[in-house]
């Protein structure tokens, strides 16, 4: 990918607050076009690396280009090209949707005809024009998401930052909003920070996962998994599995953890022979095994040794 391909560029982006170090050396090529994906476990980085690309925050050191602006010596021009949908809505309850994005409108210099036509567009882009006119403070929790949305598109941005957007939603009103965040893609380039796992292996067409401020990896959901031992893996549901048990498998075994009923064994050497070998003279019966395919959550639990949780 040429220099010309890409919306943003980061070099050694970080920012330390006091003894804190939130984001720690953060190097990034995001394309044209592209929706990447920010995938971290909260407090990872993610919000932060966010502020500053968008120049709300300074970086302690190294920067980034947006649109070929540098973020530090022409943060208005950055601003320019940028929308932000942050996690806290920036919604005026009192007003109705036209309203709100009315408003955004016409703050953006659009003329009256403008407002109307392009309030008109986003509202049936993201299936609220039945809705206008209701105040926003009825709205549930994924159409105040979609109307958040809405106005951070008002100025037809071509680089737009989707900050947690599924927050709190519930998983109905999350897969809902996949729905027309994927619609985006292609015409404007999308960074999206999440701490789901099942969305960022939905909707990101790249996915850097961050942990304790550092970019631990990066590539397509199906790179990352290949980077794991196996492409699957061996659930081992046990009866009186005990600490020996567990310890002779992790001897045997490269990836071994434990869960509620059983074990996960993560090596392409497992087998159910060599299972039974370990836990069978230690007296420990094996109810089932199976195998399953490798997800997310077993690569960012072999890069950082946690579990992503909401």
């Amino acid at each position: 990918m040429t220099n010309g391909d890409l919306a943003i560029e980061a070099s050694g982006l970080s920012r330390t607050f006091g003894a804190l170090v939130a984001a720690d050396g953060v190097d990034l090529s995001i394309g044209q076009g592209e929706l990447f994906s920010l995938l971290g476990p909260n407090g990872a980085g993610k919000t932060t690396t966010i502020r500053m690309l968008c120049c709300l925050l300074r970086p302690t050191s190294g920067t980034a280009k947006v649109k070929g602006h540098d973020i530090r010596t022409d943060p208005l021009s950055v601003k320019r090209v940028i929308a932000i949908s942050p996690q806290e809505t920036a919604i005026a309850e009192h007003l109705n949707a036209w309203e709100n994005l009315s408003l955004m409108a016409r703050l953006h210099g659009m003329t009256k005809q403008e407002t109307k036509q392009r309030s008109g567009e986003l509202l049936e882009m993201m299936s609220l024009t039945g809705r206008a006119t209701d105040r926003v403070k009825k709205f549930s929790g994924g159409m105040k998401r979609r109307l958040s949305i809405a106005m951070a598109l008002v100025s037809k941005p071509q680089v737009l930052f989707l900050d947690e957007p599924t927050l709190g939603l519930d998983p109905q009103s999350r897969r809902g909003l996949w729905e027309h965040i994927e619609g985006l893609k292609g015409d404007t380039t999308i960074v999206l920070t999440t701490h789901y796992l099942e969305e960022a292996d939905a909707l990101a067409d790249r996915i850097a996962v961050i942990d304790e401020g550092k970019v631990v990896a990066l590539g397509t959901s199906e790179e990352l998994k290949a980077g794991v031992l196996d492409a699957q893996v061996t659930i081992v549901e046990a009866e009186n599995l005990t600490d020996d048990a567990v310890e002779a498998l992790r001897q045997r075994f490269s990836e071994v953890r434990l869960i509620a009923g059983g074990v996960e064994i993560g090596d392409a050497d497992a087998s159910l022979d060599d299972i039974s070998d370990c836990l069978r003279p230690r007296g420990v019966a094996i109810q089932s095994a199976h195998r399953r395919r490798v997800t997310l959550d077993d690569v960012f639990l072999q890069l950082t040794g946690k579990q992503l949780r909401e």
